[in-house]
Parts: structure tokens; C-alpha cells; sequence
């Protein structure tokens, strides 16, 4: 088996992409196979030493790239997270020299594909691709996307999901209420105002829903914002009356206590504003759980939820929210379907299935690069 090389942010990093990196590599490793992570920081990151962790790149060091691309070398395959935000340079450019650097193969995995990108974001999103021994998108609309709004290789794409924790022996904590919960890192554009909205128009349910918003402020908010946002939807609730039913938990679950706190929920409730997202670990932890999602109508849940395990409604529309999520909790034997349309999906979402395949793809990579043998005469 290959050895493994991962660059990206990694815990203590709180973000989307150090939970699906710590997750991979923990996979991809699980067996013995050597690994090592090369994490990049920001400035407020918690710097102490991580167990797994070969080498940091600090976003204050834009030269940092040829250490780090020195670090990933000594592997047989480099996986590299990319979003424009967190690498060094104007729009993440910093992370092309170090691909530029790689003696050894590379898999990229996007997990942002703009349809509207500037004109510095698509090229250099095309100049990665073409540096890249393959790239990677977690749905076909990000494929499709990339396929058609940037000129590349399509023999280079390959689609693999988002990967999952295998949840179903998780214990359920059964409550006494319906509840709905929406957990990630929180900010403007989470959408958490329009479930709000939505749970004062389900007052009349008996009994009524309990709202579970599990978080922490994400930290570039904090530093540019502090928490005013979290500090309005306090005020909203209020307002609509709903405070008392809302459950703000500031804090940043661990895996297990995590497994709980989804299964526990009645309806997964993702209300966000952005009509760019192509992936969503919380969708597809979500959906892996079995539990059934409302969701606005962002690209990967229409891709996945449609005539599957949830139901789709339009942006910022809290009548349309809460007309989903009475669906779901009062109409006969919608919850059974939506968990009957799980089953076929589970298995390809957890995460040793999602693993193999980047295992796979790593071992075409190293294979197409091996020096053909000459023989031998006799």
C-alpha cells in the first residue's frame, strides 16, 4: 500500500475540512499504512504539536509552501484539501508552487466549485487541476460544474462522497418533544433566522418542537465580527417567542457526543442561505444517520435529498420551512420512507467505503508512475 502525505487544516482546527482531513487520514492509516500531515495554521490556530502531524505551514509564511511540499516528498502520494481560503495568497494561490514542487503524485479534493468565480479563481482552480494527478469532487453537480464552467481534463475528475461515522449503534436519547436540531460552525448565512421563523409558525403542535442550534461561533466571524450574530438570533427568538424552546449549545461536540445529539433528532433542519454549497458534511452525517433532513435548496442538497432521504424547500422561506418540518413530524409513515431510502445510500457513505476508494485512486496514481521493468533476455 501506498504511504500517505495529507496537506490541509487538521485539529485543533475547527472547520470543515480538518474534520474530513483528520477523518481520511485516520482511515487511510487505520491499518499501519504510514502517514503523516502536513497542517496549515492561521494566526489565531492553536499551535501546539498534534499527534500525526509531520509539519505546519503557517499562513503568516507564503514561502512556507516549499517546506511543506519538502514534507509531503518523503510520502508516495500527496492528498491535498483545497478552498480558496485557506492556503496563503490572494484566493489560497500559494498552494499551486507547492503542487508545482511534488515529486510525487498528487490527489486534489475540491471542496468548493464556484459557478460564478473570478477570473482569478477560475484560473488558477484550472491551473490546479491541470498540475494535479487527479482531482477529486464529493458530488456530481461539483463535477458537472467543474466540467463546464473551467476548462480540464475530465479523464482527471472523479467523484467520491463526503464520508460518514457510522452512527446506527449509537444510543437514542428519546425526548419527550419533537426536536430538530441544526449543529456546525455558525455565522451569517447559516440561515438558523429562517428556522427560527419557522419554529414560531409550529406553535400549534402538540406537544411542541424543541430546537437544538449546536456550535461554536466559527472563529473568522469571531475575529471580524465578534458575536453579533449569535447575539440577533437571541434577540429574534425572543421576539418571536420561541426563546424558550431554542437550545444554543456553544460549545464544539466531540465525535461521540455528537453521534448522540444527531440521533436524538426528530428532523435535521439545514436552512442555509448559500445556493453555492456542493458539499456538506452535515448533510451527509445527517442522511448516514437516518434521520430525515429539511433542507434549502443548496446544490448538494437538491442533488441528494431529491426523490431521497429529505425534503427540499426554497431559500429564506420560513412558511415553506415549517410546512416541511410539519410534514415530517405529523404526516403517517413519511418518516419510514424517508429512512427506507437511507438504507441503499449508508453503506456508500461511511467512511472505510469512502477511504478504499481514495486508496484505489492513490494506488492508479503510483502504478502509472512506476518504471516499466525491461526484461530480461534469457
Amino acid at each position: 500500500m501506498p504511504s500517505y502525505g495529507f496537506l490541509s487544516t487538521h485539529p485543533p482546527t475547527r472547520c470543515g475540512l480538518a474534520t474530513f482531513n483528520a477523518a481520511l487520514a485516520a482511515q487511510l492509516t487505520a491499518d499501519g499504512t504510514r502517514g503523516g500531515i502536513v497542517r496549515v495554521t492561521d494566526h489565531g490556530d492553536d499551535q501546539r504539536p498534534v499527534p500525526g502531524v509531520v509539519h505546519t505551514w503557517s499562513a503568516r509564511d507564503p514561502a512556507g509552501w516549499r517546506e511543506a511540499a519538502a514534507a509531503l516528498n518523503a510520502y508516495d502520494v500527496a492528498i491535498v484539501q483545497h478552498e480558496y481560503g485557506i492556503y496563503p495568497g490572494t484566493d489560497g494561490e500559494e498552494v499551486l508552487p507547492l503542487l508545482r514542487r511534488l515529486s510525487v503524485p498528487s490527489i486534489v479534493v475540491l471542496h468548493t466549485v464556484l459557478s460564478q468565480p473570478s477570473a482569478r479563481q477560475r484560473s488558477l482552480l484550472e491551473q490546479i487541476v491541470a498540475t494535479a494527478g487527479a482531482v477529486v469532487t464529493m458530488t456530481d453537480t461539483a463535477r458537472d460544474r467543474l466540467l463546464v464552467g473551467y476548462t480540464v481534463p475530465a479523464g482527471k475528475v472523479t467523484v467520491i462522497p463526503h464520508g460518514a461515522a457510522e452512527l446506527a449503534g449509537v444510543p437514542v436519547d428519546r425526548r419527550t418533544r419533537p426536536h430538530l436540531l441544526t449543529w456546525g460552525l455558525l455565522g451569517p448565512g447559516k440561515g438558523i433566522e429562517w428556522s427560527l421563523r419557522a419554529l414560531a409558525r409550529l406553535q400549534d403542535l402538540e406537544p411542541t418542537p424543541t430546537y437544538a442550534v449546536a456550535g461554536r461561533t466559527h472563529p473568522k466571524v469571531i475575529e471580524h465580527h465578534g458575536e453579533a450574530y449569535r447575539a440577533g438570533l437571541h434577540q429574534l427568538g425572543a421576539q418571536l417567542g420561541v426563546a424558550h424552546a431554542v437550545d444554543y449549545q456553544d460549545i464544539y461536540h466531540d465525535q461521540e457526543a455528537l453521534g448522540r445529539l444527531i440521533r436524538s433528532a426528530d428532523v435535521v433542519v439545514l436552512p442555509y442561505d448559500s445556493r453555492e454549497q456542493v458539499t456538506s458534511g452535515v448533510l451527509i452525517e445527517a442522511v448516514a444517520a437516518g434521520v430525515p433532513v429539511v433542507a434549502t435548496a443548496f446544490p448538494h442538497a437538491v442533488e441528494l435529498l431529491t426523490g431521497g432521504p429529505g425534503l427540499v424547500v426554497p431559500h429564506q422561506n420560513p412558511a415553506a420551512l415549517a410546512k416541511a418540518i410539519r410534514r415530517v413530524l405529523t404526516e403517517p409513515g413519511l418518516t419510514a420512507r424517508l429512512a427506507g431510502r437511507v438504507r441503499p445510500l449508508a453503506a456508500h457513505l461511511s467512511w472505510p467505503a469512502v477511504a478504499a476508494r481514495y486508496g484505489a485512486l492513490a494506488e492508479e496514481l503510483v502504478d502509472a508512475r512506476s518504471p516499466a521493468v525491461a526484461a530480461v533476455p534469457a
